[in-house]
């Protein structure tokens, strides 16, 4: 009686969900997914009735990451607010079959619309758009079997009214692109494969009847970006081709991302002699061809910039601050820069430079005072090796940026170069790197908890004053510079990768704890850290990092065992918001251990494992993946042969399937010789967010699109 009494009376003073104001109740409601708002919470009283079609939820529908969505429901959705929304985003929903599209033609009122990765055939977008009068925004796919000629007069109206466009080209073809006639941002990303399924060579001539001319007067904004082949580099050049003849006069984004070599033409050439004279950037991003050796950046004006990417540019540090801050001009509107690769950027010149000679600090530290209010920085890939100047470190010079919100730094910038120094020179052949025989070692034991760790080295490093002072900071990568991943774009895994740089060695387990001082990271990048020794740092961040969504580990420790897997194990214990999880390390052991300490991370979507000779225990397998209800992405490349991988990936389907539409599962063998084809067919949404590892600090600019 007195259990019954004092539960009656924490409910008499318990605060009913339904008392709070309506604005207040509006906002919380605002974090559920639409789907479940209009098909479920509305039909649970009166007053969620009302609110949950208040036009401040329904003006713009996100379905983009609505895993659980389907065609009924995206079907009933529809049809009960179709006339409410504004905006709608179903980027990425690959899973739903293509005539899920006709319920869209309900959106009499829709302006923006972006139906990218979404199945959409020529005849279904006609049907479509000429029902969507209003339309201003749109974003594309365009597949093999892509005919503009299918597109009706109606449909070609409103595309005539388009002002944005975004565009996936799977094929070589112009697409939609004539039919804009009011383009004023365009963005284009070529995903042509250079041979077909069978095998054959494919060209980039597009096809016939494709010869209309794109309408670029209006254009603010061009962007492209390239997947490694010839064929996209062909199609690419047949839409400058327009722009190299006459420069639109509003041009104030110019941005190209075309990876190796992508050399310049006379046409190119006359487009950037154009741009030079007629037009002043605020963004700016070119293929390091047409900037290695000219002296375009010179010549080429700009006006507020906000965002820069010299991308493996061989540009010195002298031209970086010459030509682009003009000797120190000032920057504040520059919110994210991209000097990913510049392997001299820091350095005053790059004729007699060796890439790991020390950089100039005066440099960088013009950058900073330039550029005193960047939000994107990325400067991996490169050896940005500090002196023994005090004050002076690369560390202490990336404090002043207090609004940094994502950070790419490679592992050998952020040793201490006191602390090396009193190293032995015989400190990186302790851990042996290579794939051979395993020699035993003595493994120094680090403490777990983080104030011992603190009093015993690393709150005096230069690293642990950058974390303490980037409280903000909600993505960072730490690369090796020399860093590949085993698993590229079109051709067959790397077998071999090249050695870490020799000051990586001196970073490990008490730099990556200094990591968990980061209060609001959301993503972590760690790869080919050679120092590693137990991977206790992990577990400091998985307590403290709380707000931790995506998490990428490559090549800890020594690579012929994988010396971190207990304390990954007690990680992974703690990171209850955790997403996406991505590893990639050889000879990898993915048993019932690891899966059981992984089945703690509730919220996990998706999981990639990339390990060369590594193994898998199917069984472990399939106990995670139905204990883990929302897991719809599984992709493992292991060293299991070809027989164990399909039966696990056709196990897995079959048991989840049906609950799980969007389920993609992926297990096929790393050095198989198959497996491009098999990468092909894998959705772009995780191929290019989790599957394939890349840096995505200042990537794109900040709001591109969605």
């Amino acid at each position: 009686q007195e259990v019954v009494s004092e539960e009656s009376e924490e409910e008499s003073n318990g605060v009913n969900l339904m008392e709070f104001s309506d604005e207040i109740l509006l906002h919380i409601l605002s974090y559920v997914p639409c789907t479940d708002l209009v098909l479920n919470v509305r039909r649970t009283c009166r007053k969620l009735a009302t609110l949950c079609l208040d036009k401040s939820l329904t003006h713009t529908v996100l379905l983009q990451k609505d895993y659980k969505v389907n065609k009924d429901k995206v079907k009933q959705l529809m049809r009960d607010i179709g006339k409410e929304i504004y905006q709608l985003n179903m980027a990425g929903c690959y899973w739903l079959p293509s005539s899920t599209i006709d319920h869209v033609t309900r959106c009499k009122n829709l302006v923006k619309l972006n139906l990218s990765g979404c199945h959409v055939t020529s005849l279904r977008l006609s049907k479509m758009l000429s029902t969507l009068q209003h339309l201003r925004s749109l974003a594309i796919d365009v597949n093999p079997g892509f005919d503009a000629s299918q597109l009706s007069s109606e449909c070609k109206a409103t595309l005539s009214r388009v002002s944005e466009l975004k565009q996936t080209l799977y094929t070589p073809s112009y697409g939609v692109v004539p039919c804009c006639t009011s383009l004023e941002k365009l963005l284009l990303y070529f995903e042509i494969l250079d041979r077909s399924r069978e095998g054959f060579m494919l060209s980039g001539q597009l096809m016939v009847g494709e010869s209309n001319v794109p309408h670029y007067q209006n254009l603010r904004i061009f962007y492209a970006r390239l997947a490694p082949g010839y064929v996209n580099q062909e199609v690419v050049r047949l839409y400058l081709a327009v722009l190299s003849d006459r420069t639109p006069e509003n041009l104030h984004a110019f941005l190209i991302s075309a990876p190796g070599s992508f050399a310049e033409t006379g046409a190119t050439k006359n487009l950037l002699d154009s741009m030079a004279r007629n037009v002043r950037l605020d963004a700016l991003q070119l293929p390091k061809a047409w900037i290695n050796g000219s002296g375009l950046l010179q010549h080429l004006k700009f006006n507020n910039p906000f965002y820069f990417s010299f991308s493996r540019c061989t540009l010195s540090g002298g031209h970086l601050i010459q030509r682009v801050i003009n000797g120190g001009k000032d920057l504040k509107s520059l919110t994210s820069l991209n000097l990913s690769g510049c392997v001299h950027c820091l350095a005053p010149e790059s004729l007699f430079r060796k890439a790991e000679d020390d950089i100039d600090s005066s440099i960088l530290e013009s950058l900073v005072v330039s550029c005193c209010n960047l939000r994107h920085l990325n400067l991996s890939a490169a050896h940005h090796h500090s002196s023994e100047s005090i004050g002076n470190h690369l560390c202490q010079l990336l404090s002043r940026l207090k609004h940094l919100l994502s950070l790419a730094l490679p592992v050998c910038s952020i040793t201490d170069v006191a602390a090396n120094v009193e190293k032995p020179p015989t400190t990186p052949n302790l851990v042996p790197q290579t794939f051979g025989r395993k020699v035993r070692i003595g493994i120094q034991t680090y403490p777990r908890n983080l104030g011992d760790q603190a009093n015993q080295k690393i709150e005096s490093s230069v690293f642990w004053a950058l974390m303490g002072s980037l409280r903000f900071l909600e993505t960072l990568e730490i690369i090796g510079s020399s860093f590949s991943s085993a698993m590229p774009r079109n051709e067959p895994a790397i077998r071999n990768s090249l050695p870490p740089c020799v000051r990586a060695h001196s970073v490990g387990d008490s730099e990556v704890a200094a990591i968990s001082q980061l209060t609001y990271l959301q993503s972590l990048t760690l790869a080919q850290l050679p120092n590693i020794l137990t991977g206790s740092g992990l577990v400091n961040i998985g307590l403290q990092c709380q707000h931790l969504r995506t998490l990428s580990l490559a090549n800890l420790g020594m690579m012929g065992k994988v010396v971190y897997m207990s304390a990954l194990m007690d990680m992974l214990k703690h990171c209850k918001c955790l997403r996406d999880l991505r590893l990639e390390q050889p000879y990898f052991c993915a048993g019932a251990q690891f899966f059981q300490a992984l089945s703690h991370c509730s919220s996990l979507q998706r999981l990639c494992i990339v390990s060369r000779s590594g193994t898998l225990q199917s069984d472990a397998v399939m106990s995670f993946m139905a204990s883990c209800l929302e897991v719809i992405m599984c992709h493992m490349f292991m060293g299991e042969s070809l027989t164990v991988c399909k039966n696990l990936q056709q196990s897995i389907v079959r048991s989840f399937q049906a609950e799980r539409p969007a389920l993609n599962v992926v297990i096929f063998p790393l050095l198989h010789e198959d497996l491009t084809e098999v990468i092909r067919d894998v959705p772009m949404r995780h191929l290019d967010e989790i599957t394939l590892f890349k840096s995505r600090v200042a990537e794109e600019p900040p709001n591109l699109w969605w």
